[in-house]
């Protein structure tokens, strides 16, 4: 019996890969020390995350960097700092701030469920641009004098929602930004291969850059990474920390806190819910040097072999299925495989994926293609035992 099922918890095989609601990344035999050894003795945690900046600053380029919880505790501390920065008044107001500028220019094209993170500080959102070729009404993209004409005195910065095709351009934004010195926020959660977006995102002078630590990095699944301008960092770092002490005795860093610029000790912040441990900022900075370094890449030969053996195992079944192996062009990245389905064979794409969660062991493919008749089986979280045991049910289920 498994450790989960002694509390009546079935483990699943999870070819969905990093996906918080399963889990998150595997963490590698050196994370897990890292993080055992650490719990094992106690530091003042203002200190370990003054340490961590440096690291994280080291990897990233930037001024600072601060481990958070997860991507989304990361936008929430951020946009924290940009509402208040030092004005201890401001810090133990928020998320109530009609008193000062708490709007955030957004594209509208960028929104998303994750964007309640920001809203969580107490930002209001102003959107931009229309979704025009998603409504197959044009074929324009959001654009940058857009943002500009959004600018009101009630603007504190703006959200930037990064990906490969986002437009327009980061640059862009962030010279537009410029001219109206406001601070940009940029959730690149997922952009995480290719290694150089640790330094080439913050390079375009962003001032802040979320990513999280839980996918591709492969740390701990709850924690994330904020990095950008010390200042701002100072400020998401003072409302995250336990303020629980005596302003004669509070002595944080002065590289991550300057206390020269208090005349008392802030209260709790509104980031106090957002906490991480010892054990998960060591995780993590254990995990950044690993993937920074590129040390996951040679994996990614393996998961290529268990793909195609899946593959071989769906054709000699003769299944009812196309298989299609997606090989990056980069070693930093896993291949995926797609399987098209022929859903008047062997019933729909949801059907398969149902019977697959409901058989034993359980297993969860990736579902963003189900509306096409499509599954998707990303190996990241499998082990060669998984790889075969999902071959064989997969022909059981497309036979």
């Amino acid at each position: 019996m498994s450790l989960y099922q002694s509390f009546g918890v079935d483990p699943i095989i999870n070819a969905c890969g990093s996906v918080t609601r399963l889990g998150g990344a595997p963490m590698s035999p050196e994370v897990l020390k890292a993080f055992q050894e650490a719990a094992s003795e106690w530091v003042p945690l203002e200190q370990l995350q003054a340490a961590a900046s440096k690291k994280i600053a080291a990897h990233t380029g930037a001024e600072a960097g601060l481990v958070t919880s997860g991507a989304a505790g990361a936008l929430t501390l951020g946009t924290a700092a940009i509402l208040a920065g030092h004005n201890m008044r401001r810090i133990e107001q928020l998320p109530h701030c009609d008193e000062f500028p708490h709007e955030f220019i957004i594209a509208r094209e960028q929104r998303s469920g994750y964007d309640h993170a920001v809203r969580a500080a107490g930002a209001r959102l102003v959107e931009v641009g229309f979704n025009e070729i998603v409504s197959n009404a044009g074929v324009r993209r959001t654009e940058s004098w857009e943002y500009a004409a959004a600018i009101t005195e009630n603007t504190a910065g703006i959200v930037y929602v990064h990906a490969a095709d986002s437009q327009p351009a980061l640059p862009e934004v962030v010279e537009v930004a410029r001219q109206h010195q406001l601070p940009v926020l940029v959730d690149a959660a997922g952009e995480l291969p290719p290694r150089d977006n640790l330094k080439a995102i913050l390079a375009t002078g962003a001032d802040l850059v979320v990513f999280s630590g839980g996918k591709a990095i492969r740390g701990p699944q709850s924690t994330g990474l904020l990095c950008g301008k010390r200042e701002l960092i100072s400020s998401a770092a003072l409302q995250m920390l336990d303020m629980d002490d005596h302003f004669e005795l509070w002595q944080p860093p002065a590289d991550l806190i300057d206390t020269s610029l208090f005349q008392g000790l802030p209260r709790h912040g509104i980031g106090r819910a957002l906490k991480v441990s010892k054990e998960e900022i060591i995780a993590l900075l254990t995990a950044l040097e690993l993937f920074a370094s590129g040390a996951y890449d040679e994996q990614n030969q393996e998961f290529q072999s268990w793909l195609e053996m899946i593959g071989e195992e769906l054709e000699l079944a003769q299944v009812h299925a196309t298989c299609y192996l997606a090989t990056p062009v980069s070693n930093e990245r896993w291949p995926l495989l797609d399987i098209h389905i022929d859903e008047e064979a062997v019933g729909t794409a949801f059907k398969v994926c149902q019977r697959l969660r409901q058989g034993t062991p359980p297993i969860y493919v990736g579902h963003a293609g189900l509306h096409e008749g499509m599954l998707t089986i990303n190996p990241l979280c499998l082990t060669a035992q998984d790889a075969r045991t999902l071959a064989v049910r997969l022909c059981e289920e497309l036979k």
